[in-house]
């Protein structure tokens, strides 16, 4: 075998192994495309079309939140206040995901610090699982749609349940303050990043532990390799190649490029202050976060950049790491979180204080459409839902 074509399996592999979301085609198997948007603060979920960005309705997740508190013993209890206490209120919904056949929905539920599945055709709940600790962070569920692993905050673990059953299937270590979890498409790793703890100042950053990204095995649960960073890795992903590393980083207005292999940062993309950002006082800036929320476009030319104390999203060309443009919000929009659509030609980006999730074409750079959903948006995932499942959502308005 030629040296050549031994280096374009190679890269074809390694695309195949790193990619998390991959590209579907638009309605298989009867399904539709969807996003889906966990409004935070109203404990529901937005389904939004993947094409039209029609606001199809949404589901309650917090039907069961009575009762989950009465559960709550005195130190669960005081863990949930303080989690709320610093959080700013409730964030009941963090992150969301639907099985493979679109009837099943699985909720990572922040501060009630557990794991929830719901039928979506009944709208019963199947199962909830209270995690290690007081805070259910990002979720991700296995490309089978078998296990989902959440990250379990305050313990310093993530944890991998059992989807039909909920039950804890097993964890893995993490460093401080576990936060973002992606499989690799192929469903032999799992990658955990940390950002430390959040609730101390600037000042005190070397006392907030460990800010590592963490490689595991996803059928063992044992880690493979682990890379430290100087911060607190916020929104990350990893390019096609299966070596470049875009991530978000608590404090730094823009975002690093870095070199898995070699274990080094290579680029540091500093991105522009909005007036409002620049008055912001680095201790004021949303859980440690300048800029939260990363996206690649299905090229994998564009990055979706998130200027979450800026206003604004940015796209930027992955080839130079030159700025194609950007679309600006209103002040105090709060944009925090990015997606790439299924067809990969644009970026949903949570508006959290404006309700709404911002369209963002990658070859303008230009927003193209703005959806109402509930109140303070926050995590968004694509999926495909079951035609039974969108006609028992409760209608949107």
């Amino acid at each position: 075998m030629s040296g050549r074509r031994l280096k374009t399996l190679m890269v074809c592999a390694a695309t195949a192994a790193v990619l998390s979301v991959p590209m579907r085609p638009a309605g298989a198997a009867g399904l539709r495309d969807v996003l889906l948007v966990g409004n935070s603060q109203s404990g529901s979920v937005s389904f939004i079309d993947g094409h039209t960005y029609q606001n199809l309705g949404s589901f309650n997740v917090i039907g069961d939140l009575q009762q989950r508190l009465n559960e709550m013993d005195p130190i669960q209890r005081a863990g949930y206040e303080t989690v709320k206490q610093i959080e700013g209120g409730d964030r009941f919904v963090d992150d969301v995901q639907l099985s493979p056949d679109g009837r099943t929905l699985y909720v990572s539920r922040g501060n009630l610090d557990d794991a929830a599945a719901f039928d979506l055709v009944s709208g019963r709940q199947l199962w909830h699982t209270r995690l290690d600790g007081f805070h259910a962070d990002h979720a991700a569920l296995s490309p089978d749609g078998t296990r989902y692993v959440i990250s379990a905050t305050t313990a310093q673990v993530a944890e991998v349940l059992n989807t039909t059953t909920g039950a804890v299937a097993g964890k893995f270590a993490t460093g401080t303050y576990p936060h973002q979890n992606d499989y690799t498409a192929d469903g032999k790793y799992i990658y955990n990043s940390s950002i430390g703890v959040t609730s101390l100042p600037q000042s005190l950053e070397l006392l907030k532990g460990s800010f590592r990204l963490t490689k595991v095995d996803a059928a063992t649960l044992q880690v493979v390799k682990t890379w430290n960073l100087p911060h607190g890795i916020r929104p990350n992903l990893i390019a096609p190649d299966g070596n470049t590393f875009y991530a978000q980083q608590s404090y730094l207005n823009g975002f690093i490029k870095y070199d898995l292999a070699q274990s080094k940062i290579v680029a540091t993309v500093t991105m522009p202050y909005s007036a409002h950002g620049q008055a912001l006082k680095p201790d004021d800036y949303p859980q440690n976060s300048a800029h939260h929320g990363l996206a690649l476009s299905g090229d994998a030319s564009k990055l979706c950049d998130v200027g979450t104390i800026d206003d604004y999203t940015a796209i930027v060309n992955t080839a130079d790491l030159s700025t194609k443009g950007f679309v600006n919000y209103p002040t105090d929009s709060l944009p925090y979180w990015g997606t790439t659509s299924v067809d990969g030609t644009r970026c949903f980006v949570s508006l959290s204080k404006a309700n709404a999730v911002s369209v963002v074409d990658y070859a303008t750079a230009t927003e193209v459409a703005r959806v109402p959903v509930g109140v303070f948006p926050q995590r968004e995932r694509i999926g495909q839902a079951a035609p039974e499942a969108i006609a028992a959502l409760t209608p949107a308005g």
